[in-house]
């Protein structure tokens, strides 16, 4: 049986590819800063995109994406504003989830949630 962690990463790998896949370019996974973790962080065209990726094997308490509650998102806002403080850029920002299923079902919701 695989550890959550192992299969935490394995999704956000897959993640990953169907985003590079649908024309996203990598520049950093798993930026980690005292006040939280990006998952992934990207670029599409001229936006920069902070990834939350969440997984659930099962829908039973929930879908994936319900799991980025509003303390999460004030976690990933905190570790985008640490990233944008240490990588300056002019281009807008926007935050993503990509949900995955236990069937390897990706989801990608864009501008997921807003930041005030």
């Amino acid at each position: 049986m695989k550890r959550g962690a192992q299969v935490g990463s394995e999704r956000e790998g897959l993640a990953c590819d169907y985003l590079q896949d649908s024309g996203l370019c990598l520049l950093a996974r798993n930026y980690r800063c005292r006040r939280g973790e990006i998952d992934l962080v990207m670029r599409e065209g001229k936006i920069l995109v902070f990834v939350e990726v969440r997984f659930r094997a099962s829908p039973r308490f929930g879908t994936p994406a319900e799991t980025v509650d509003i303390h999460k998102q004030r976690r990933l806002a905190a570790a985008a504003a640490h990233y944008l403080r240490y990588h300056p850029t002019r281009l807008p920002c926007r935050f993503d989830v990509v949900a995955v299923s236990g069937t390897d079902r990706i989801d990608w919701i864009r501008n997921a949630f807003s930041v005030e």
